[in-house]
């Protein structure tokens, strides 16, 4: 009697926590919630196609890119995503602070043994099987955290000495650290752009971003001369025909035959030929030409489609939102998946130089994903309370 007990008991339990878990996801916008899943799905689709060649040669498994997206990356960005769903949104206002510093502190952990290198770079905290970039968290904290600082400021948002210099103190503090110490000037940029944006809606003066645009430019110029490599791709942007297409216009040469190969129609799902060692990054930065040349132009657009969906959507939300902060909050989150598609496809198509940032829910990368779907938590759970 008593194991028949237990059991019917561990059974009530679990019904009890499903009933939970969706009943945290019911409701809000379902074209939102659609089309997110629909980017997913395809996300996972092109990442085995892209990744098969790569993970064959380098781990002897073709599906091992898929593998580690969907077990450290979809099973646990669901739950973030069911999590951000169901608390409400209001309790992240209280405590953003204090996620600030966390996520801080986990940036300058990247440079003691807990941290990893990667090509000269330490952005990773190894944590096992497992690595985690502590700046992708910092996209969503430092967007929780602006929300609510911009929230409190109200009209005093225009005040240089309460507003402008603080904001700019603790933007510049992230760029020493994350664009500086850790040479990832890509996520610097999402980090800024997402930032910018959300000063610009908060109210803003003019002069105020006349003189961040002044001062962003003038950082992005020094971190560009420190560094070599930034100025080949710079150089490579200007001049592709005259660059050594076996050396620095190597990348963007390959990516644009991808892209040209796919014609109207692709050649094929699966079919690719410029993922077998030619196009660099193919299941992370370049992931965009390997699905221009596998499915076309028809189906590349229908992408960028999904991406205007998800965004005008968003923005939808933020305009029926209950309270200031979530407001800020879905209008930052926007900003961010926004910037990363549109720069990463650009970059794709030669529009502007190589930057290294990801395609939104589609690029391989587990913290990537995580943050985002634990973002779209937070906009799912400010829609459904709109």
């Amino acid at each position: 009697m008593k194991r028949q007990r237990s059991h019917s008991s561990s059974r009530g339990n679990i019904k009890t926590h499903v009933r939970f878990m969706f009943k945290g996801i019911r409701g809000g916008d379902p074209v939102f919630l659609g089309t997110l899943i629909t980017l997913i799905l395809f996300g996972l689709i092109m990442l085995t196609s892209a990744s098969s060649a790569l993970g064959q040669y380098e781990h002897k498994d073709s599906f091992y890119y898929l593998k580690h997206q969907v077990f450290n990356g979809i099973i646990l960005g669901t739950f973030a995503f069911i999590f951000m769903s169901t608390v409400n949104y209001r309790v992240w206002k209280k405590n953003a602070f204090a996620l600030l510093i966390v996520s801080i502190v986990m940036l300058l952990l990247v440079f003691t043994p807990l941290g990893a290198s990667a090509l000269g770079a330490s952005r990773w905290i190894d944590i096992g099987s497992f690595n985690f970039q502590p700046s992708e968290m910092v996209k969503l904290t430092f967007l929780l955290y602006l929300a609510a600082w911009f929230e409190r400021k109200g009209r005093h948002i225009e005040d240089s000495t309460y507003s402008f210099l603080p904001f700019m103190a603790l933007l510049g503090t992230l760029v020493l650290i994350i664009a500086g110490a850790q040479q990832d000037l890509g996520t610097m940029t999402v980090i800024a752009s997402i930032a910018i944006g959300m000063y610009f809606v908060a109210g803003a003066q003019l002069k105020h971003m006349a003189a961040i645009a002044g001062i962003g430019a003038a950082a992005v110029a020094t971190l560009v001369v420190i560094a070599p490599y930034r100025i080949a791709r710079i150089t490579t942007f200007l001049h592709p025909e005259s660059t050594n297409t076996l050396g620095e216009g190597y990348h963007i040469i390959q990516a644009l035959i991808a892209i040209g190969s796919g014609g109207l129609f692709g050649v094929g799902l699966g079919h690719s030929l410029q993922k077998y060692s030619y196009v660099p990054e193919v299941a992370t930065d370049s992931i965009f030409a390997i699905i221009s040349e596998e499915l076309g132009f028809l189906f590349s657009f229908g992408l960028v489609a999904l991406y205007i969906v998800l965004l005008w959507r968003m923005l939808r939300i933020a305009r029926n939102a209950q309270d200031l902060f979530g407001k800020y909050v879905v209008l930052g989150i926007t900003v961010w998946i926004g910037f990363q598609a549109f720069v990463n496809i650009g970059a794709m198509l030669s529009m502007w130089p190589l930057t290294g940032i990801p395609l939104p829910f589609i690029s391989f990368g587990s913290t990537s994903l995580i943050m985002l779907l634990a973002a779209c938590g937070l906009v799912h759970n400010i829609s459904r309370r709109s």
